[in-house]
């Protein structure tokens, strides 16, 4: 299964552009930059959570002072574009006050903040920390499971440790990892995957459970 996992990375890797992949557009203060982002990509796409954090950015909102001090009503109005702008601009705010002045950030703080859940606690912990933590979503259950390596109803706790067990625990790996499987999954591996386009067919089972003479003999008995 190690080798099975490198493979998958390295196809992945050359395939689509992984570095640096997780964008700053200001820079100032990174962590908290990227951590808001984490939280303004719930349930929308990164275009708008660009232009949320750009307005953010043009009224000098972008670190946790700011943010600590700023009324809600304000960032409220900024995020709007990300949507579900009233519950994100609260789990923002208060994200910056319970954060602000700590040295330490672990997972068990984040995820006492309201609105802040597993996956958005591992987003931060990886790209806004660089910490060794394997973030779970619906992409990469999508394509583990079409590949083989798991059922597709697998908790976020037992994938995330499937990649724990069988990878080297590296920030840059788990990131590249991570962001390989998001590009993949939006461009050949969606809802209705592109197969013959796809980069990892060869060792994919999903394509071929497709095309088994079983699967064909149930399609004809079903009427498709």
């Amino acid at each position: 299964m190690l080798n099975q996992l490198y493979k998958v990375y390295s196809t992945l890797k050359k395939e689509y552009c992984v570095e640096d992949w997780w964008p700053v557009y200001d820079g100032r203060e990174p962590f908290t930059e990227i951590s808001v982002g984490a939280i303004l990509t719930q349930n929308t796409n990164w275009n708008n959570v660009e232009k949320a954090l750009k307005h953010l950015i043009s009224k000098d909102l972008i670190t946790l002072e700011s943010i600590k001090n700023a009324d809600k009503k304000i960032i409220e109005e900024l995020v709007k574009p990300a949507g579900f702008y009233k519950r994100k601009s609260e789990t923002i705010k208060e994200f910056a006050d319970r954060v602000y002045g700590r040295k330490n950030i672990d997972r068990e703080l984040l995820l006492s903040i309201k609105g802040i859940g597993k996956e958005t606690a591992d987003s931060i912990l990886l790209y806004a920390l660089n910490k060794p933590v394997f973030v779970i979503d619906a992409y990469a259950k999508r394509l583990f499971s079409r590949l083989g390596y798991i059922s597709e109803d697998i908790s976020y706790d037992n994938l995330q440790s499937f990649f724990h067990k069988n990878l080297e625990k590296d920030v840059t790996l788990f990131q590249e990892y991570h962001a390989g499987i998001v590009e993949h999954c939006k461009s050949i591996c969606k809802k209705k995957p592109l197969c013959e386009n796809c980069p990892l067919k060869d060792f994919c089972k999903y394509k071929k459970q497709e095309i088994s003479p079983t699967s064909q003999i149930h399609k004809q008995q079903e009427g498709f």
